[in-house]
């Protein structure tokens, strides 16, 4: 038992270290106000955004910045203006140099300084900025990204509301367009020729999060798309910059462990997704900045459009959460709706189909029970080692017939010890051990099978609390957030101690008494070690799994099994000694 569980730990363990729902449909409403074509010429050339987009007679009186830009065939803004988009979600800050967002702050999140979290990776805002362009030549992509558009509207506009970018000159022309209403969701829709012919130039995240602030959450960044009903994960070894996948793409996007963009293509089939790979130096210490003491991080991307030249789609920006995900639905293939949703944005695991209902289990404990999360998760641990204890019994029954056949078995075992282990001979003993194991009702696995049995249900327990952004920032007791590790290290030390008392607490009566005490030290040190760095939530489900064991195990104890659980433990301790 106390080996599986190692084992089992340990699986988890190495997960965490490599990687260190009300359903509603929300098409995105049409738009509020369409800026007439006049108004869009009289903004363009108002004193705050001087532009051409027409030959202009000369005149003594024209300014040199507006005789620089009004030139024959060209549409192109004279200086910088943002436009600020807001809804009860998110505002987003646009900029007309490259039609792109400087920033994409959401209202509901904050950032480790309990700021107002802004989703653009400020450290990595070189690489290209959210919806950005990616064109398979390099130039184009130059000029398009850092050319002055023309737009539709400056200030401040609230959603639901349109917004139009456009620019004109030396043969390229682009248009782009973005509607907002009151979700997450941004409708987007790309037009951009040269020489009168069309481009393929595909809206892009291309660098990461700004909640990305340290080693383990760079590391969770992964490129995934959604083809024909397959999820595809790709974490940074595996990502390509500048790689192409063609579609059907349902959707594809770029996340790390809390928040997402994704792109949801109109047409599946035309769809193309590029992956976008790039490498960052970061400050070790935020507050005094050194560049000669920097860390390297890997931040990846994504640029998604429609292989046919004109892109249309829409793109979620958000957080990772089941309610708002599946609220979100992408195209069929024939660009109908009624796709599948975004619900497998979350990775759940190989056991999701454990982990979603514990998640749904969690979410309504704390909405009806107790409104914090930390006692939410004690509740539900509670609750599923009560449920699992029928197992632990089982399994020291089993544990302890096999310890009373041990004197036989090892009677057959020393007829054959001189039989080579190649020896067909050899399979005479299985016979004779499978035998005694008949005659006497024991089954071997009887031990393992039933905690083997808890695996899944422990490894789903383990990826719904990684995953959950409910627990990001959410606090308990002395812990400020469930998602990250206790800075106090009260819960590391808690699962030692209490790992360590359970394992003196434990008889083992099929373990050698000089294993035990190994594993009595090692196996305490080993969970102390790895626990050093684990999320909160996850030390908090663990050390209230060990009190709950341990007062299981006291009660056990004083049973007729329990007792002759130890005289057998204590009886091969005394041989062992002779």
């Amino acid at each position: 038992m106390t080996l599986v569980l190692v084992v089992t730990f340990a699986l988890i363990l190495v997960g965490q270290f490599v990687l260190i729902k009300n359903k509603a449909k929300n098409p995105p409403p049409p738009p509020a106000s369409t800026t007439p074509a006049a108004q869009q010429t009289q903004q363009a050339a108002s004193p705050t955004t001087p532009a051409a987009t027409e030959p202009a007679a000369p005149s003594s009186q024209a300014s040199p910045q507006a005789a620089a830009v009004a030139t024959a065939a060209r549409v192109v803004a004279g200086s910088e203006v943002e436009t600020v988009v807001e809804n009860g979600l998110y505002r987003i800050v646009f900029t007309n140099k490259g039609a792109q967002v400087k920033s994409w702050v959401l209202k509901k999140y904050k950032n480790d300084q309990g700021q107002p979290l802004d989703l653009v990776n400020s450290a990595a805002a070189q690489n290209g900025l959210p919806l950005s362009l990616y064109t398979y030549d390099d130039k184009l992509s130059q000029q398009v990204n850092s050319a002055l558009y023309v737009p539709s509207a400056q200030a401040a506009i609230n959603a639901p509301t349109e917004l139009t970018y456009e620019y004109r000159d030396g043969g390229v022309t682009v248009r782009k367009n973005f509607r907002f209403d009151d979700t997450y969701v941004v409708n987007v829709e790309v037009d951009v020729t040269q020489n009168d012919k069309s481009v393929e130039a595909y809206p892009a995240w291309p660098a990461g999060f700004g909640d990305q602030v340290a080693g383990p959450s760079y590391a969770a960044a992964r490129v995934e798309y959604e083809s024909e009903g397959k999820v595809t994960r790709l974490e940074a070894k595996k990502v390509s910059g500048g790689n192409t996948l063609r579609g059907p793409l349902s959707w594809a996007g770029v996340q790390d462990q809390y928040f997402a963009a994704i792109f949801l293509p109109d047409l599946p089939r035309e769809a193309a997704l590029v992956s976008l790979h790039h490498q960052i130096s970061v400050p070790k210490d935020k507050d005094h900045p050194d560049q000669n003491k920097t860390d390297t991080f890997q931040v990846l991307g994504a640029a998604v459009g429609s292989t046919s030249g004109v892109t249309k789609e829409r793109l979620f920006v958000g957080p990772k959460a089941v309610d708002v995900l599946e609220s979100v639905q992408a195209r069929l293939d024939n660009g109908l709706a009624g796709g599948p949703d975004l619900r497998h944005v979350v990775d759940f695991g190989y056991f999701s189909f454990f982990a979603r209902p514990l998640f749904q289990w969690l979410k309504w404990t704390y909405h009806h029970m107790v409104s914090n999360w930390g006692w939410s998760i004690i509740i539900l641990t509670l609750i599923i080692n009560i449920a699992l204890l029928p197992l632990r019994i089982t399994a020291q029954k089993s544990a302890l017939k096999m310890q009373k056949l041990q004197p036989q078995m090892k009677a057959i075992q020393e007829r054959y010890k001189k039989i080579p282990m190649r020896d067909p001979r050899r399979a005479e003993m299985n016979a004779e051990i499978s035998a005694l194991y008949k005659r006497e009702g024991v089954n071997p696995a009887g031990g393992c099978l039933p905690l083997l049995i808890q695996l899944p249900f422990l490894w789903a327990f383990y990826s719904m609390l990684g995953n959950a952004i409910e627990l990001r920032q959410a606090h308990f007791l002395w812990i400020h957030d469930l998602s990250s590790p206790d800075k106090l290290y009260i819960l590391p030390v808690l699962i030692v101690l209490s790992t360590f008392y359970m394992q003196k607490l434990t008889p083992s009566a099929g373990m050698d008494p000089a294993q035990q005490r190994m594993m009595t030290l090692m196996m305490p040190a080993m969970l102390g070690f790895f626990s050093w760095s684990l999320p909160s939530g996850l030390s908090l489900y663990w050390t209230v799994g060990n009190v709950i064991a341990i007062i299981q195990q006291s009660i056990m104890n004083r049973t007729g099994l329990g007792k002759e659980m130890r005289a057998e433990a204590e009886k091969r301790a005394r041989k062992a000694s002779k």
